[in-house]
């Protein structure tokens, strides 16, 4: 059975992000069920905002070759994504969007189509990010990704952070049981 190989990252790329730092927890639990895990920061890979004139002249940005390169290596997706006004942030829709093009000789889709992916949200609302949760799904499920239908929402993020993790032990291993979920449906489908 082979090892399955999860990219992990959240739609914000802001110093801090709670986001991101519950990513890091979900991939724990996916690293401790036997998943190989690549955490990455979208800052690491500056895509302008998508434009398909600027496609048609300049094809993928270099960066976004990168990225391209490792969703399309890696069997599921864990991603955090931040709520702003109700839905995703923008730098998860542009990233999202770029990533969807096909490239000369490919399928459309190909860096999504096929893979499985868990949803997560942190935020300091009551609700946790859930409703841009539901526009992410949405996104996911159109472009061909399994989106299972474990997910969480942290609320009231500003106080559920300390220094190294989340405060609450039982909101913690919920997001590494998302984690653990994940890897476990991964080698479920492996071959």
């Amino acid at each position: 059975m082979s090892t399955p190989r999860v990219l992990a990252f959240a739609g914000s790329h802001r110093k801090g992000s709670w986001n991101g730092r519950l990513v890091e927890v979900a991939a724990t639990g996916a690293q401790q069920a036997g998943a190989q895990v690549t955490l990455v920061n979208l800052a690491d890979y500056p895509l302008p905002l998508y434009d398909q004139d600027l496609e048609a002249e300049t094809g993928l940005p270099e960066p976004g070759r990168r990225l391209r390169e490792l969703f399309l290596s890696h069997d599921g997706l864990m991603i955090a994504s931040p709520e702003y006004n109700s839905s995703l942030t923008p730098l998860l829709k542009n990233t999202i969007d770029w990533m969807s093009r096909p490239q000369p000789g490919e399928p459309a889709l190909k860096a999504f189509t096929g893979k499985v992916a868990v949803l997560m949200s942190a935020s300091p609302g009551a609700l946790g990010g859930l409703r841009g949760l539901v526009h992410v799904r949405s996104i996911l499920g159109n472009i061909g990704v399994i989106v299972l239908p474990q997910q969480i929402a942290i609320p009231k993020a500003t106080e559920a952070f300390d220094e190294h993790s989340l405060r609450d032990a039982k909101q913690r291993e919920s997001v590494e049981n998302l984690g653990c979920t994940l890897a476990e449906f991964l080698r479920r489908l492996s071959p």
